[in-house]
């Protein structure tokens, strides 16, 4: 634990936001229109011919569940959680307090703690910067947002992360793009954000209680899933997260369980790097 609280910290982060991944919009080519080299008489028509028209999807009834979905989506300024945390990173299993707060579309603190309360590690996500500081050996870690893409997609955003740490879908796949289907009151959205294959599913209350995201190419897989919902401020939340990410050969795992959360609460972000400490190498 005292070795790699640092990078397990690191790890975490990444893990976040390994979940948000924006599409990259892509041009779609249309095949050029080709001159026939010779007239194919079509068959005189008779009297049994059918003519199967093509029905287009039909958009006001996918708009009006794509409302409903986002209107039932958390709505915030600040959050507050403490979660009970198992951390497994290939094998390397840890048991951690994660003390979390969000200053929504600004700033992301995590405070993480051991056995009897102490304060290990400490970390602050923006949409610009990652900066973590390991109390345990005097190292901290200050590198821009784009340092997450040695472990995630480029198509990282951060707004996603805070989605995932509150159980709201992510933005990306609630789109007019997305397929929907229902069964008996549960939705699931599918498609594709480019190279990317994603499934979400609601339940009956249209809050997230899985959210499958896999890229063959890259050997990347990642699976989330939220249970026993609770009552917060009047806002309904998961108050367990299970992710499972695989990298190639690597296997990450957290096990989220809410203890204690608040909405829209004053709260502070203290950050600082002692003088003392050192760059992590």
């Amino acid at each position: 634990m005292r070795k790699n609280i640092l990078n397990k910290l690191l790890i975490v982060c990444c893990l976040l936001a390994m979940v948000s991944c924006k599409a990259r919009k892509k041009a779609i080519a249309t095949a050029p229109a080709t001159t026939p080299s010779a007239t194919i008489q079509s068959p005189p028509e008779t009297a049994n011919t059918v003519t199967i028209p093509i029905t287009p999807p039909d958009l006001s009834t996918l708009k009006s569940q794509l409302a409903l979905i986002k209107s039932r989506q958390v709505n915030f300024n600040t959050f507050s959680g403490r979660a009970t945390t198992r951390l497994d990173v290939n094998g390397d299993d840890n048991n951690v307090t994660l003390n979390i707060r969000i200053n929504k579309g600004k700033m992301i603190w995590v405070s993480i703690t051991a056995l009897l309360g102490l304060e290990v590690a400490r970390a602050v996500i923006t949409p610009d910067s990652i900066k973590v500081i390991n109390k345990l050996q005097g190292l901290y870690l200050k590198k821009p947002f784009g340092f997450i893409y040695q472990y995630a997609s480029r198509q990282v955003n951060y707004k996603t992360i805070e989605a995932l740490l509150v159980g709201n879908a992510m933005p990306e796949v609630l789109t007019e793009r997305s397929s929907i289907t229902s069964d008996l009151g549960n939705v699931t959205l599918s498609g594709n954000l480019d190279e990317l294959v994603y499934s979400l599913m609601l339940g009956t209350n249209m809050r997230v209680t899985q959210f499958n995201l896999s890229n063959t190419t890259a050997a990347q897989a990642l699976l989330v899933n939220n249970s026993v919902f609770i009552q917060a401020s009047n806002r309904l939340v998961p108050s367990q997260i299970d992710i499972l990410s695989t990298i190639q050969d690597k296997k990450i795992q957290a096990n989220l369980r809410y203890t204690k959360v608040d909405f829209d609460q004053q709260l502070e972000y203290p950050f600082n790097i002692p003088e003392r400490y050192t760059p992590a190498q």
